[in-house]
């Protein structure tokens, strides 16, 4: 089976899947997760409807470099710039979520030369009390040599990311239970080096008003990890915005709800291809 492509691009290696042809789209995953979740719903669509899409493991994630010695927001801004002009197809249709949202955002600040619109998904320009709790948490898990049963990281990983609506229907319940404990998010040395930058991130939504390219921001009505409140403020901040909120969907909504999201996506490019 083939590996993945692996670009030597600012200072490290990054593994990404090239797939399909026509405009360049770019997909930027969350903490903790790898590119190929993207595979499971956005890319296969984003194909279809005809774009050439790049999935990526993020700094932390392997087989990219883990860089456990620890890095900044900004070298992951710089690395998502490094791997667009690595492809020289752009400047590219820019999509992440969570995480790689917040990534998404800082790249069409500080690069709008790269960037032709953007799409955040889930995203955020604050941190609020309750994600930076959740984040120290999970590095204190780390730090401390803690693993919790599968069992119950599987329930807390659901109820912390999955919308209620999702829940409360026992087969659905069970099933995504199952997935989620067959495919565990494993905290390597990478990943905690990614949850390190949660703390250090600071309220950027005045540094907002300065991004210049089209904008779609997607919030999940029922996500508990990062709240629409905050999606809808990253959208308010970044000037001719579009805010679009999906219903019964939470923080996994992209997994939750693909039809609605892959509608938005699938629109909102086709207008800036």
């Amino acid at each position: 089976m083939k590996g993945p492509n692996i670009a030597r691009v600012n200072g490290i290696e990054l593994a990404y899947e090239d797939v399909g042809s026509g405009p360049l789209v770019v997909m930027v995953m969350g903490t903790g997760s790898p590119g190929r979740v993207w595979q499971a719903h956005q890319q296969p669509a984003l194909v279809k409807a005809g774009y050439r899409v790049i999935t990526f493991d993020n700094r932390g994630i392997s087989p990219s470099s883990e860089c456990v010695e620890g890095f900044t927001a900004d070298d992951m801004v710089a690395d998502t710039a490094a791997l667009i002009e690595h492809l020289a197809a752009g400047p590219a249709l820019v999509v992440g979520t969570s995480l790689g949202a917040r990534i998404t955002q800082e790249l069409a600040l500080a690069r709008p030369d790269i960037v032709k619109a953007a799409v955040m998904i889930a995203t955020y320009g604050r941190n609020t009390p309750l994600q930076q709790a959740i984040s120290a948490g999970e590095r204190a898990l780390y730090d401390n040599k803690i693993t919790l049963p599968p069992e119950y990281a599987a329930a807390i990983t659901a109820h912390l990311n999955l919308s209620p609506h999702t829940l409360d229907d026992d087969r659905t319940a069970k099933d995504w239970l199952d997935v989620i404990g067959f495919s565990p998010q494993t905290v390597t040395a990478g990943v905690r080096a990614q949850l390190g930058l949660h703390d250090r991130e600071s309220d950027r939504l005045a540094a907002y008003r300065a991004i210049a390219r089209p904008a779609l921001v997607i919030g999940f009505a029922d996500d508990r990890t990062l709240p629409p409140k905050l999606a809808r403020e990253v959208a308010d901040a970044i000037p001719g915005a579009r805010y679009e909120e999906i219903a019964k969907a939470g923080h996994f909504g992209y997994l939750e709800q693909p039809a609605e999201v892959n509608r938005l996506l699938i629109e909102f490019l086709g207008t800036h291809r």
